[in-house]
């Protein structure tokens, strides 16, 4: 009995250090809380610095067709083409694919178990997760991101 609760005991505290990154120091575009506030909208902050989540349903980009690419709002890093866009039913954009080396995974712990955060490879804000339930015929990821983390560029732009 006493060997389970050492060992219970020693998760607790991996799961804990493994949640208190210090990645947002790690990326080449790094800006105070300060200037990061002044700069984006009060719910692409809270998703992009402070890793929240829109609403389902509720993002500008769910439902949205038009050919060009995803931009990080926070750094404008092309992050998605519009070509890997897929209509998951999540309520979130979805994307089976990044534009190579824009986007950076982690892994979180945030809800009590590991799930594959992504994060601009710029400025390392928060963009969402990715899942393994996407289109079998093509690379069976499903990169559910959040609208507010976006900031979309038509093709002919």
């Amino acid at each position: 009995m006493r060997l389970l609760f050492y060992f219970i005991l020693f998760v607790s505290f991996i799961g804990c250090a493994q949640s208190s990154s210090t990645k947002k120091n790690e990326f080449p575009l790094v800006k105070s809380e300060a200037q990061w506030k002044e700069q984006l909208s009060p719910m692409a902050y809270y998703v992009l610095r402070q890793a929240g989540t829109e609403r389902a349903f509720s993002g500008t980009y769910n439902k949205h067709y038009k050919k060009g690419t995803y931009h990080c709002m926070g750094c404008n890093q092309a992050l998605y083409q519009s070509t890997n866009k897929y209509d998951s039913g999540s309520g979130w954009p979805s994307f089976d694919r990044a534009i190579k080396e824009a986007v950076v995974f982690d892994v979180d712990y945030k809800i009590g178990y590991a799930r594959t955060e992504l994060l601009c490879a710029q400025c390392g804000g928060h963009l969402g997760h990715m899942f393994e339930d996407g289109p079998k015929n093509t690379t069976g990821k499903r990169h559910c991101i959040n609208s507010a983390a976006l900031k979309f560029v038509a093709k002919n732009e």
